[in-house]
């Protein structure tokens, strides 16, 4: 073989076949970028922190995943393929720190060879404060009215405290938790109903299952109503005696509110003279006649001056 006449062959119009080459690899590579497809899905972010330190700043919990691959291989690919993560292992103390956002490939991803991937945003600042466990106490939180002429005698919540993880600055200032709201309307008799705590911050972890049991003990409202100059009637006097002029008193009664509302007073009060026998001035004790269901707690004045006279004759005037 002539190597010489081979070589002078082979670099014969070397640029032409240089360009050649060239437009070739391009052409494949422009045909190849064709055929690729892009997919774009949101993934979970995960913070990875050592333990004596939390966020405390607000940052992405999701962020937007980029596939770039043939048409065959990215849509199988899901979101739990695809683990995106943070890592903040290194920093010890508290202060404001950027990272670069990672990719872990699971799964259908793992699998796949020519996958191109990138994430939006690729650097992510968190600002970091040291870890704080607190307890603090519960309070239910309500929305609406009972039934008329019920009240909220008491109740409970189990558990009545929860321990709160989160940031130091942030939970120090935190002296109790609320449930979601416990509706209340229409009701009239005890009740319990398991209830979510609200959480005031993303950035705080309640420990447990962020539930609590809420027990309601109602009963009918009681009130205490006073009422003033009612009719004293004078009871008992034997005939020929009557009792002269009219006597008033007030008192104070206690009930449920719809009973006590529609109380008829005009003939509660009286002063029984069933042991006069003749025309005077006696001072007597004044009593109420109420059903069991109310309560007597004054009569004033407790004692009326009745004063007695001989009543007129038939036919005198």
């Amino acid at each position: 073989m002539d190597w010489k006449k081979l070589l002078a062959r082979i670099t014969q119009n070397w640029p032409a076949k240089v360009l050649s080459v060239v437009a070739a690899i391009f052409l494949f590579a422009f045909h190849r970028m064709g055929d690729l497809q892009e997919r774009s899905i949101s993934v979970p972010l995960n913070l990875e922190v050592n333990g004596a330190l939390v966020p405390s700043s607000p940052y992405p919990r999701n962020i937007r995943v980029i596939l770039r691959g043939d048409a065959t291989t990215i849509y199988p690919i899901d979101e739990d393929d695809i683990e995106a993560f943070l890592d903040l292992t290194q920093q010890d103390e508290p202060g404001s720190y950027r990272a670069q956002v990672q990719i872990q490939k699971k799964g259908t991803a793992a699998a796949v060879e020519d996958l191109e991937i990138t994430v939006d945003p690729m650097e992510i600042a968190v600002d970091l404060d040291r870890r704080l466990s607190k307890p603090v106490p519960l309070t239910p939180s309500f929305q609406g009215y009972l039934e008329t002429g019920y009240e909220l005698v008491s109740y409970t919540l189990e558990p009545d405290s929860v321990t709160i993880d989160g940031p130091l600055k942030l939970l120090s200032g935190v002296a109790e938790l609320s449930t979601e709201p416990i509706d209340l309307r229409g009701r009239s008799s005890d009740f319990s109903a398991r209830v979510r705590i609200v959480n005031p911050n993303p950035l705080f972890l309640i420990r447990g299952d962020r539930m609590t049991e809420f027990s309601a003990n109602i009963r009918e409202l009681i009130l205490i109503n006073s009422f003033e100059t009612i009719p004293v009637a004078v009871t008992g006097l034997p005939a020929g005696l009557q009792a002269s002029g009219t006597y008033t008193a007030s008192i104070r009664i206690e009930g449920v509110q719809h009973e006590i509302e529609t109380l008829d007073t005009s003939a509660i009060l009286s002063v029984d003279c069933s042991l006069v026998t003749e025309a005077g001035e006696y001072t007597l004790p004044v009593t109420a006649a109420l059903d069991s269901k109310f309560e007597i707690s004054r009569i004033d004045p407790p004692e009326l001056t009745i004063r007695v006279i001989e009543a007129p004759e038939a036919g005198k005037e």
